[in-house]
C-alpha cells in the first residue's frame, strides 16, 4: 500500500485542461519566417536544459496540435500541467518544463513579410 497523497488521482488529471494561450505581442513586429526560426531554435536546444527528451517531444507535439489533441498528448505522456496554456509543466519525476509563448501561438504583431 502507498500513501494516498503519493500519486495523482483520476480527478487531479482533469484539473488543468489545456487551453489556447492568451494573445501576446512580440517586442517588435516579426515575420512568419523569423517566428519559425525562433521555434526551431527553441526545440533544438530545449532538451539540453534538462528534463527528458520524450517529454520535450510530447510537448512539441502538443504545442503544434489543436487543443483536443494537445490534451490527449499531455495526458498520454503523463505531463503535469501547471499553467493551462502549457507554459509551465512537469513530468512525473518532477522535472520542470517551461515553454515560451512563441512556440505555443502566434503574436498579434506577426507581419506578412518573409
Amino acid at each position: 500500500m502507498g500513501c494516498a497523497g503519493s500519486s495523482r488521482s483520476k480527478g487531479d488529471e482533469t484539473g488543468k485542461k489545456v487551453r489556447k494561450p492568451k494573445p501576446w505581442k512580440h517586442s517588435e513586429p516579426i515575420t512568419r519566417a523569423q517566428l519559425v526560426q525562433m521555434r526551431d531554435e527553441f526545440w533544438d536546444t530545449a532538451p539540453h536544459y534538462g528534463g527528458r527528451k520524450e517529454i520535450w517531444d510530447a510537448l512539441r507535439a502538443a504545442a503544434e496540435a489543436d487543443i483536443s489533441l494537445a490534451q490527449t498528448i499531455v495526458d498520454s505522456a503523463g505531463i503535469i500541467v501547471q499553467a493551462a496554456d502549457l507554459t509551465v509543466c512537469y513530468d512525473e519525476r518532477g522535472a520542470k518544463y517551461e515553454l515560451p509563448k512563441y512556440v505555443l501561438s502566434e503574436p498579434t504583431n506577426l507581419t506578412g513579410e518573409n
